[in-house]
């Protein structure tokens, strides 16, 4: 049986296409290796050289897209690589006398922990924009990025390399809509950022709470979900239980009412309905969490 260097899009045209026999504890797994494990340049004569660079010779890609390495998985490659090596070379680029990884930082990483001295690398020539492109494919290929770190990437690349979204699309292999769904979920407030990145929540939830416009009401629906165990269609329902109230109240307003309700919200900090009736009235005072609560009595109270 026989495996192949399956990098996927964008990343193929790195590696060459080249078949390596299944492991083999005395098998030379790199292929044309460099015999010099003190280069200091990349060897220029062969398209597809594979080089063994000295390990600290080689640094991480500085658009790495993925801050997060998990620590068990990383000690579980280092513990294979100690037994087999590195079968799939480092992808980098040579830059100011070092070699700029642009796809392997795992397996670079791993090799570290493991203690290795030097690491097979195949040099490639990409610009700064192709670096960020390909660590981000490579990655979501692996399913490596959480979904912060995957929406930042793409607006760094339509930020710092002025692409559309369409054009992240496609180098991504992504859909438009995927790609502009992501970059969404950067406007939400940091705490379920960073409950959507411990897994605390899922992209429905993050994309229901992104219906209420109000980052006050996305932390009172967050909290809800955590404290009740929402799923994502229960989430829903009740962002549109909420919107619909707002917009009742919306439309329904006498300028006398509002007045008073943007007094009253004023001095409570909070939203404020009043509703009128022939001699009277009702006031409804909402509140987002117990907190809120004690607040909201504190200041009637006067204490």
């Amino acid at each position: 049986m026989s495996k192949n260097y399956g990098l996927g899009r964008g990343l193929s045209s790195l590696i060459p296409p080249k078949k390596i026999n299944e492991p083999d504890k005395n098998f030379n797994y790199f292929g044309n290796v460099s015999s010099s494990n003190n280069l200091s340049e990349p060897e220029k004569n062969e398209k597809n050289n594979i080089q063994e660079v000295d390990i600290i010779k080689i640094v991480p890609n500085p658009h790495q897209p993925r801050t997060n390495f998990d620590k068990e998985k990383l000690e579980d490659l280092a513990a294979s690589i100690k037994e087999h090596g590195i079968i799939q070379p480092i992808i980098a680029s040579f830059k100011d006398g070092q070699f700029e990884i642009i796809a392997g930082e795992r397996r670079f990483e791993a090799a570290k922990l493991a203690g290795l001295k030097s690491a097979p690398v195949i040099v490639r020539e990409v610009t700064e924009q192709q670096k960020l492109e390909l660590a981000i494919i490579e990655n979501i290929q692996r399913h490596d990025l959480n979904l912060i770190e995957e929406a930042q990437s793409y607006l760094k690349l339509a930020q710092e390399f002025d692409l559309s979204q369409e054009e992240i699309a496609t180098k991504v292999g992504k859909s438009r809509s995927a790609v502009a769904n992501k970059i969404r979920l950067l406007k939400l407030p940091v705490e379920i950022q960073k409950a959507l990145m411990e897994g605390k929540i899922n992209e429905g939830h993050a994309k229901a709470i992104l219906a209420l416009e109000n980052p006050e009401k996305q932390r009172a629906l967050f909290d809800l979900i955590l404290s009740s165990g929402m799923n994502v269609r229960q989430t829903e329902e009740k962002t549109k239980e909420i919107s619909v109230r707002t917009h009742k109240r919306i439309i329904n307003v006498d300028p006398e009412v509002k007045e008073i309700e943007d007094r009253l919200s004023g001095f409570l900090g909070t939203k404020v309905k009043v509703s009128k009736s022939k001699e009277g009235g009702r006031i409804m005072i909402d509140y987002y969490s117990k907190e809120e609560l004690n607040g909201l009595l504190q200041k009637m109270s006067g204490s």
